[in-house]
């Protein structure tokens, strides 16, 4: 993140509040046919309390076949009418199987209906293991809110049954298994389908203005750094630990086999004059839509030192704001925190989109999506935004789809940084540092690549040898 978004904390409480609130009751609906021979499960649900500031859809995915099915292939869907302008905030309060190992995401329906437009979408790590035939996963108690808290509404949402106050079969939930529908009804003209063999194109598209970076740089004082449009910050200020130094000589460069690798390396002895923060970025703010994507390798741990700092190590797109709530602003965030941070007490990866914000007070417009669960090592990250959306990608699945409203209307810059949102969570005085690493960057303008195109032109730059090109014209 840049300066524009360092009073984030709000965006994100660690406050508790008991939600549902009184609507219609629903009966149950027939089961899909089952995945495969032997591969059976039912989910129940149960509505947790009355309330009116956040839901709690608590759930148990249950096998009824005769096989066992790793959870890890399992998806819940809990369908829901949002309310005008909200985005949604999704946590875990507790879980048999560890929240740890529970993700939630958001996703719009592409087909909206009176009482659906978006889905809470549940899944499982492979830490939450296979699923026995007889056996239930136990509670998964859920909750999502409006992400600034305010009241919403649970009276129209097609899943929710406040009549529902102990666990039974739900089948206005749906269940798939290895993206085949096993469970319950979708909301009319949603009904999940199989996942098709995966057929996207995997040669590169169409030559087009673009830009690829393989970082092939002897370090931060490299003058092809500069003369490829690249700015290695040195500046103070936000975001992060007050006092801090965005330090260049902690962005390096190296070889890891036959890549070259860019290295950020941001490190703190429990003080804000210890402290040092690293950012790379594009000097010209001249990328707008199209696809951005890039290989990085977070990391969970220090690479020296004890361990517990917030760190934040992103990749992302932003212009600057120009005045509190302009409606030119645009950011578009990758984030992964592996210590938590923003009220949440673990490793989360966030992709956000953002409309606009005020800093003081604190008032946020974005759309994000989120994954509760251990990121460290290298990821394909890829983004992409047309006239009608903004999808982002992990290691070629859709993590987020996000709302046309948070489209940009200016250019942006592209960056990389690595940064502590406080020193709260480390108290300690001994120094330790943290890295992330980056591959490559690549943006395509104005064409939407598949994950599958980007590995493919990629492939294309290196075998021809580029490492280095940028047709993109300014704006």
């Amino acid at each position: 993140m840049s300066d524009q978004t360092r009073a984030r904390t709000p965006r994100l409480r660690a406050a508790l509040a008991v939600a549902a609130v009184t609507g219609l009751g629903a009966t149950a609906l027939t089961a899909l046919p089952a995945a495969a021979a032997g591969e059976a499960v039912t989910v129940q649900y149960r509505q947790s309390a009355t309330g009116s500031d956040q839901v709690e859809p608590w759930l148990k995915v249950v096998n009824t076949g005769t096989t066992g099915v790793p959870l890890s292939q399992v998806k819940v869907r809990y369908y829901f009418k949002a309310d005008a302008g909200a985005s949604y905030t999704y946590a875990c309060s507790w879980a048999v199987k560890g929240c740890a190992n529970v993700t939630g995401t958001f996703g719009t329906l592409a087909h909206p209906t009176a009482t659906a437009d978006r889905y809470l979408e549940v899944g499982f790590t492979a830490g939450a293991g296979t699923l026995a035939p007889g056996a239930d996963t136990g509670d998964l108690q859920l909750r999502f809110h409006r992400s600034n808290w305010q009241p919403l509404n649970q009276s129209d949402d097609y899943s929710f049954g406040p009549a529902q106050t102990a666990y039974a079969n739900w089948a206005k939930v749906t269940a798939t298994v290895g993206g085949v529908p096993v469970w319950g009804t979708a909301p009319a003209g949603n009904d999940p389908t199989p996942t098709p063999t995966p057929t996207d194109p995997t040669t590169p598209p169409p030559d087009g203005a673009a830009l690829f970076d393989d970082f092939n740089y002897t370090g931060h004082t490299d003058p092809a750094i500069g003369n490829h449009g690249w700015s290695v910050r040195s500046n103070s200020g936000g975001p992060g630990v007050p006092g801090a130094t965005w330090a260049p000589e902690n962005v390096t460069f190296a070889k890891e086999g036959t890549n070259s690798i860019m290295n950020l390396r941001s490190s703190t002895a429990g003080t804000g004059e210890s402290t040092r923060h690293t950012e790379v970025l594009t000097k010209a703010t001249k990328f707008k839509n199209g696809t951005y994507a890039a290989r990085v390798r977070f990391s969970d741990a220090p690479v020296s030192g004890p361990d517990g700092d917030r760190v934040v190590q992103t990749f992302f797109t932003i212009n600057d704001l120009k005045a509190p709530m302009a409606d030119d602003y645009a950011e578009y965030d990758f984030e992964y925190l592996p210590n938590g941070g923003w009220g949440e007490p673990a490793n989360i990866l966030y992709t956000t989109s953002w409309e606009t914000y005020r800093p003081d007070p604190w008032e946020a417009v974005n759309q994000h999506s989120e994954v509760r669960a251990s990121y460290a090592g290298w990821h394909d990250l890829v983004l992409t935004i047309d006239d009608n959306s903004i999808v982002y990608y992990v290691d070629g699945q859709e993590f987020g789809r996000h709302d046309a409203r948070y489209l940009p209307e200016r250019p942006m810059s592209i960056n990389f940084n690595q940064w502590l949102i406080d020193l709260a969570g480390q108290t300690l005085t001994t120094p330790r540092s943290y890295d992330q690493k980056v591959d490559y960057v690549l943006h395509v303008k104005d064409q939407v690549l598949t994950p599958a195109q980007v590995a493919a032109k990629v492939a294309a730059y290196r075998s021809a040898g580029t490492a280095f090109v940028d047709t993109v014209p300014a704006p």
